[in-house]
């Protein structure tokens, strides 16, 4: 589509920067679907639930700028310049990331990029996967004795390397979600395990409040078996510690360490 100068020279460039929540549509803020109805562009992440996209006006453009691994036409730089490009020629962006934009989600960079240009811009939080996915199984990130306070790690820095603060949080005795985790499930057990903490009670969830959700409950020492037994691949998120220990799925297993115990 080319704008001639007569509609160009009427186009408010604006970029709204909205959170998609970990899945469900439902779980969409009254404020997105504000945002999403006086879009002129929208253009969405990979995880993010295309029946949001009907809060959009018809007839818009709406792109997919999903991640790929062997695609640098999806790298953060060209979605910066896409966004830009996209404000400046059609007018008000919106942005959909999945999860809240500002949590693992990059979203200052892209605010960053467009205050650049002094596009005007905004932002609309979100439900993240790594409080609302646990949540929704009824994990507490905080409670009573069990833990005072929660971390909310990456697995692996741009290097892919495990990041350095999950050593550091392992020595704590906080409740863990460890996001971009889950293909290091069996070095980031061994990180808790050095710990000596092999039966801190471990979730780990994918695809959190959507009906594709798979969840596994175990401990430090069996997590990764459990992982691989029911075939749980990424988006998945770890979480470590005793808050899990809540969830019903656990009672069976505390059952059995404590007939172990009371046998030695």
């Amino acid at each position: 589509m080319i704008l001639n100068k007569v509609e160009k020279a009427n186009i408010e460039p604006k970029i709204t920067l909205i959170g998609a929540g970990p899945g469900d549509p439902d779980l969409f803020s009254l404020k997105g679907v504000k945002a999403l109805k006086t879009a002129d562009v929208v253009l969405y992440d990979a995880n993010v639930n295309e029946a949001l996209l009907c809060h959009a006006p018809d007839g818009i453009p709406k792109v997919y700028v999903g991640k790929r691994s062997d695609d640098e036409s999806f790298s953060q730089d060209a979605v910066n310049k896409l966004i830009i490009d996209y404000a400046l020629n059609y007018g008000h962006v919106v942005r959909l990331k999945s999860g809240d934009p500002f949590f693992f989600a990059k979203g200052y960079e892209e605010i960053d990029a467009a205050e650049s240009y002094s596009i005007p811009t905004e932002i609309i939080p979100g439900i993240s996967s790594a409080t609302g996915a646990p949540s929704l199984q009824k994990i507490p990130m905080i409670y009573k004795d069990l833990s005072e306070s929660f971390w909310a790690v990456t697995g692996t820095n741009g290097r892919g390397e495990i990041s350095e603060d999950l050593y550091i949080a392992a020595k704590t005795k906080a409740t863990i979600v460890v996001l971009n985790g889950i293909e290091k499930v069996k070095e980031i057990a061994a990180i808790f395990q050095a710990e000596n903490k092999n039966l801190l009670p471990v979730a780990v969830i994918q695809n959190g409040s959507t009906p594709q959700e798979k969840i596994a409950i175990g401990i430090v020492d069996t997590i990764a078996e459990i992982v691989e037994d029911k075939k749980i691949d990424a988006p998945a998120l770890l979480v470590f510690g005793d808050v899990v220990s809540l969830h019903p799925q656990f009672q069976p297993i505390r059952d059995f360490y404590e007939i172990i115990a009371e046998e030695y």
